[in-house]
Formats: C-alpha cells, sequence, structure tokens
C-alpha cells in the first residue's frame, strides 16, 4: 500500500533545488551584459523566441501529391503527451510557421496581426493554447532563457525597496539610445543572421520615469543608475499574467480599452500627487504584461471597433497608448482568431480597411483525410480512457467517415462516387486515377474542409453512445448505435437550419451504412477463410493442377491413384474470384509457374502469402465453399446444430483475436452479416 513517504520521494524525484535556483537567477545588470555577448540568443524578440520554440522539437519532411511538406512535432503536443496535439492541418501549420520565420527575420510579418481563420471546432483554439503552453515550457528550460530587471532604490527611511518592472522589458533597453547603434554592432559582429540581437523602442513610462530620476540623482552618470539594477530570469506565465496574455470580448457597452492598456491606481494619485505619475498607474492591462511574448484575441473580430483602432497601433508600430501617457512600445505576439460569418462582416466592412491590411489570415480548415479525423477521437476515445465499456471495430471509424463526407464537394468527374473520393483523400488507389488525378480534384474544391460537421458534434455524439442505456447494459457500442446518434442529433443540430443540407447529410450517413457493411462481410469472410491449413491445402492442390496444365501433364488422384486431366473447374473458381478473365488465363497461371521457379532459384520455397493476388483468390474461395457449410442464414432463425455452432464459434473466436471484437459485439456482427445472406445479399468486398 502506498504511503506518505513513497509520495514524498515520487515529489522529490520530480523537483529540484538547483533548477529552482536556475529559474530564479538574479545577478547585475553586468553580469547580464557578459551573458549576452556570451549568447545573443537570450535577448531574442518575440517573434524569434517562438519560431525557435516551434524550431527546438524538430520536425520531419514528407512528400504528399507530389508537394513537399513539412511536419512540426511541436504541434504534436509533446510537452503535454498529446493532449492538445492536432492532426491533419500540416499545410496551415506551414503557413503558420511561416509566417514566424519571416518575422524573426524581420521581414514585415513581424508588423502584422496574425488571424487564424477557419470554421467552429478546427483547432484555432487549439493552435493559440499550444503556443501559450509551449512558450511556457521553453521559457523554463536553458534553450529559452530570457530575463527582465527591477529597480532596487532607498526609501524615505533609508530601507531598500524594489520596484519589478511592470512590463517585463529587455534590460538592453537600459542602454541610452544614443549608444544603443554601436553597442549591438559591438555585440553582434560575427554572428549570423539568427543569432544578432535587435533592440527597439524605448522603456516603459515607469521604468522612464525610475531612469530619469536616477539620471537627474547622479548627474547623468549612466554607471550609477545602473548599480540601481537587479537582472533576474523570467519564466512565462499565463496565470501569473507574465509575458503571455488572453482577452475574450464582453458586452459591448461594458468594454473599456483600460482592460488592455491599463488604468489609473487612485489610491496612489494621493502619494505621488499627479494622476500623471507613471507610479500611479498600473500598467497591467492584457498588452501590457503580454509584452515579450504573446498575446491572444479569442474571437477577435468581436471587438468594439475601438478596440480594433488599439490593434492596428501595436501590430504596425508595436506601440499602445495608456491613458495619460505616451505611446509604449511593446514586444509581443498578436494573434487572433475568428470563424467564418464574423470574417465575412468584415470583409464586407469598408472602414475596417486598414485593419484588414494589417492581417494575415492562415486558415484552419476540418480535416479531409479520414485516417487524421480519425486520429482526433481516437485520442479522447480509446480503452486507457474509456473503461468497462468496449468500442466496436469501425465505431470510430465510421463517424469519421460520415464527418468527413461532410466536408467534401461532390466530385465532377464521371464515375467517381463520393465515397471513392473519401478513400482518394485518404491515400487509397483506385484503379485510373493517379496523384495527378487527385490534385485535380483538390484544385477544383478548394474550399473543402472549410464547412461540414464539427469534429465537437462527433465527440458530443460518441459521449451519448457511451451513456445510453444500450451501452450502460451491453458494456459495449457499436457503429450503428453511434451512426443513430448522429442521425438523430441533426433535426436539432444547433448550427444547420437548411432542411435540404440535413437531407444531404442523411443520405451521406446511408452511404457510410453501406460501407460499413461491406467492411463486415469482408471481416466475417476473412474469419471463416483464416484456416491456414485449409488455404495451404487449397493452394498446394492449385499449384499441381497448374503445374501440369502449363507442362502439359496429368495430375495424379490420390484417391483412385490414376492420372487425370487437370481439374480446370477448380483452377478458374479461384481464379475468377480475382477477375482473371477466360482469356488471361494461360498467362495468369504461367506468371504463378514463373514466381515460384524464381523463388527455387534463390533457394526459396513458394507459400501462399508471399503472392498477394493468390492469397486473396484463395481466401474468396474457401470463404464461398465454407459459407454454406457453417449455414450462416440459419443463424438469424437460431436453428442451429452443435456441429455448426461449434464452427460459428471458432470464426467467433477468429473476430475476436484477429480483429479487435468482445463476445457481444462478435456475435452482433455474426448476426448481422447472416442477416445479409438470408435477405439474399452474397456481395463481398474484394
Amino acid at each position: 500500500m502506498t504511503s506518505a513517504s513513497d509520495i514524498y520521494s515520487v515529489i522529490k524525484e520530480n523537483t529540484s533545488k538547483d533548477r529552482f535556483r536556475e529559474q530564479h537567477w538574479e545577478g547585475s545588470f553586468d553580469d547580464y551584459l557578459e551573458m549576452v555577448v556570451a549568447s545573443p540568443r537570450i535577448a531574442r524578440n518575440s517573434f524569434q523566441r517562438i519560431y525557435d520554440m516551434i524550431m527546438h522539437f524538430g520536425c520531419e519532411r514528407y512528400t504528399n501529391l507530389r508537394q513537399e511538406m513539412v511536419r512540426y512535432h511541436f504541434f504534436s503536443d509533446p510537452i503535454d503527451h498529446g493532449a492538445d496535439a492536432i492532426f491533419g492541418l500540416d499545410l496551415a501549420l506551414m503557413n503558420l510557421v511561416d509566417f514566424f520565420k519571416s518575422a524573426a527575420h524581420q521581414y514585415g510579418t513581424e508588423r502584422r496581426i496574425l488571424l487564424l481563420h477557419g470554421p467552429v471546432g478546427s483547432s484555432k483554439s487549439t493552435i493559440a493554447r499550444l503556443l501559450k503552453k509551449g512558450l511556457e515550457y521553453y521559457s523554463r528550460l536553458d534553450e529559452g532563457t530570457l530575463y527582465t530587471f527591477s529597480w532596487v532604490v532607498d526609501d524615505e527611511d533609508g530601507k531598500k525597496v524594489v520596484f519589478p518592472c511592470p512590463m517585463h522589458e529587455e534590460p538592453l533597453k537600459l542602454i541610452p539610445i544614443e549608444a544603443r547603434k554601436e553597442v549591438l554592432t559591438k555585440i553582434n559582429e560575427g554572428r549570423n543572421e539568427g543569432e544578432r540581437v535587435r533592440l527597439e523602442g524605448a522603456l516603459d513610462p515607469f521604468c522612464r520615469k525610475m531612469f530619469d530620476d536616477l539620471l537627474i540623482k547622479y548627474d547623468g552618470d549612466w554607471h550609477e543608475v545602473i548599480k540601481h539594477i537587479r537582472v533576474r530570469r523570467m519564466i512565462l506565465s499565463e496565470k501569473d499574467r507574465i509575458g503571455i496574455g488572453t482577452f475574450q470580448p464582453k458586452d459591448e457597452k461594458n468594454q473599456d480599452s483600460t482592460e488592455l492598456t491599463g488604468d489609473i491606481n487612485y489610491r496612489k494619485i494621493a502619494e505621488y500627487g499627479t494622476d500623471s505619475d507613471p507610479r500611479a498607474f498600473n500598467f497591467d492591462g492584457e498588452l501590457n504584461i503580454a509584452n515579450r511574448g504573446l498575446i491572444e484575441f479569442i474571437e477577435v473580430l468581436k471587438l468594439d471597433v475601438a478596440f480594433l483602432y488599439d490593434l492596428l497601433g501595436a501590430s504596425q508600430e508595436h506601440l499602445i497608448k495608456p491613458k495619460k501617457f505616451a505611446q509604449t512600445h511593446i514586444d509581443e505576439v498578436i494573434i487572433g482568431h475568428t470563424n467564418e460569418p464574423e470574417y465575412k462582416k468584415l470583409q464586407s466592412n469598408d472602414l475596417m480597411e486598414a485593419f484588414r491590411d494589417r492581417t494575415i489570415k492562415i486558415d484552419v480548415p476540418y480535416n479531409i483525410a479520414l485516417n487524421d479525423e480519425i486520429a482526433i477521437y481516437e485520442k479522447d476515445f480509446n480503452k486507457e480512457r474509456i473503461r468497462g465499456i468496449h468500442i466496436a471495430p469501425h465505431t470510430i471509424e465510421t463517424a469519421a467517415m460520415w464527418a468527413v463526407l461532410t466536408r467534401l464537394d461532390e466530385p465532377k468527374k464521371a464515375g467517381l462516387t463520393m465515397m471513392q473520393k473519401l478513400k482518394l483523400y485518404n491515400g487509397k488507389s483506385i484503379p485510373n486515377f493517379t496523384e495527378d488525378s487527385v490534385r485535380e480534384l483538390r484544385d477544383e474544391a478548394p474550399r473543402e474542409g472549410m464547412q461540414g460537421i464539427s469534429p465537437r458534434y462527433i465527440q458530443d455524439k460518441l459521449s451519448n453512445a457511451l451513456v445510453s442505456d444500450q451501452a450502460i447494459q451491453e458494456k459495449c457500442i457499436n457503429p450503428f448505435m453511434v451512426m443513430n446518434e448522429l442521425e438523430s442529433g441533426l433535426s436539432h443540430h444547433s448550427l444547420i437550419t437548411d432542411e435540404e443540407l440535413k437531407t444531404k447529410y442523411r443520405e451521406m450517413l446511408g452511404l457510410v451504412r453501406e460501407e460499413y457493411e461491406d467492411i463486415l462481410k469482408s471481416e466475417v469472410q476473412r474469419a471463416i477463410s483464416a484456416d491456414e491449413d485449409a488455404i495451404a491445402r487449397l493452394c498446394s492442390n492449385y499449384i499441381d493442377n497448374v503445374r501440369a496444365y502449363t507442362q502439359h501433364e496429368k495430375v495424379r488422384n490420390k484417391y483412385t491413384g490414376k492420372d487425370e486431366p487437370p481439374d480446370e473447374r477448380l483452377m478458374r473458381s479461384i481464379e475468377e474470384k480475382i477477375d482473371i478473365p477466360e482469356s488471361r488465363k494461360d498467362d495468369f497461371r504461367q506468371e504463378i509457374m514463373n514466381y515460384i521457379g524464381a523463388l527455387s532459384l534463390d533457394g526459396k520455397k513458394f507459400e501462399f502469402q508471399t503472392n498477394a493476388r493468390l492469397h486473396k483468390a484463395l481466401e474468396l474461395k474457401l470463404f464461398e465453399d465454407q459459407r454454406d457449410t457453417l449455414k450462416l442464414k440459419n443463424v438469424v432463425s437460431g436453428v442451429v446444430d452443435d456441429e455448426t455452432q461449434a464452427k460459428i464459434d471458432v470464426v467467433k473466436q477468429r473476430l475476436i483475436k484477429y480483429f479487435g471484437y468482445n463476445e457481444t459485439s462478435a456475435t452482433d456482427v455474426l448476426n448481422y452479416v447472416a442477416s445479409i445472406f438470408a435477405r439474399g445479399d452474397t456481395k463481398t468486398e474484394e
């Protein structure tokens, strides 16, 4: 049994005094200057820091539809074990990283507002949350260290009083503007572009007041002023409001610009005599506290117009205007996100042309690749998180399949179905379609993924299915239960009011049901024909007959002991399963013999598993032979003899062992497939 000492030992293993001291380092300005000269990276601006943070986790390059792609590991959320992982949006994330890279090199995007635009539930908020989480984590690492400072002065009683810089300014800003250019030239001498220190703007009003007062006290001696500075390491934290800010619009009547740029501290007016003294002002607006890091504007286009004007200067000039004070320099990334209706309103508002001009929009669509959509739901609905209720195979797949179908446009190519288009987008090969064909499909539908069903809707319906009476009673959910939830939810979907669209979505659920039936029939077929000994015997018989046929010989009948002509009926019954026409049978048989001969020359033995086409044909033939002996149709009526029941139990165990079913779901699948055969539908997926 766990004891208190066990818990204390775990806490001790995960905490470190040395690390605490490192993260709370303090020193003089001279100490800091030495560190900057040794490693200029510690004085990076906010855009450089975020770009380096993303690249810190590495990336991998791959090709998709002949397009070079990059997958940045940061967006898989390695910090929090994938809790906020983003799936399938590599192109959008590449555009995002390109924005930060350009801004880090000061190519112009550092003077723009980054706007994430897309339908509801398309990961816009998750991307912003990841960036904030990443900055917090990165600032704790040696690679992500950054520093700010405090003023240490004597009060009237001669006691030391510490005044932290309210906007977490970069200590190098204490270097007089007159000397900055030359100082930076010396620091940057011999440095590569990415390592060069860039310094813009003056100190915030509070620090400028402290600096000027001390400069007067010491008769202009900057070195004496700097002795009052204590440089300290800074850990970015949204909770502590250090370097990371979040602003969410409220009722337009209650919006106040002081929430962004700070407000007067009325209690200190009596102490300092005027409300224009920066010591009587709280520099705690979201734009103030986010200095050196990032500020997120939730639903940015819902902001009052006056707020949007504040953002113009904050982005273009990197300046904000606190009440009663001069414009104040900021160094922070401004990121907002919005959905389609709000963005359309912005486009139609001529008065907001200046805001549009200062905005870089990055589209964040829904997934249109099935595997990526499945990954979203498997993150939350898996065996580790859902205990006590079995999720039958293909339950999540069918829900994801429907979600993706709702986001696709009808294909313009004749003969191409929506389901085939979905499979092409998911990387499956379909005859007569190449990578170029898939690119053409995507090019002709550029807005795919910008409409359709949100992942949140799918997650809600999966949750509903999991807590339903049937799920609790059977301790299992299956695709049909989830599809019923998806369909019934459409009637009161808050975002879908168009009845024609609802009808279209219901028809797509019909397509998914048909596809699922084909999957079930295929799996039962494979389970029935999974007897490798039987397949091996059938294969041996086929090969003996093919060898005799190609060499114009006879086959010895092991029962009668007589030589007989090759069994044409047997050979054709196998070859027809993989659509080998009569006119091509000789070529196929010779191809098999050549393949066996080539293996023999290499000292290898032919086995049916080594030839995928033949293996498939043998499985289909065995299924056809065994299906009738199983009497699956009788399962529907419940009249099954002991011998047949034993065979069915073997198939059921194969479904459990090889395909991931449990006792309940395997029984349901067999009963359902039996009902299909009972109504005369014997088609199986090949």
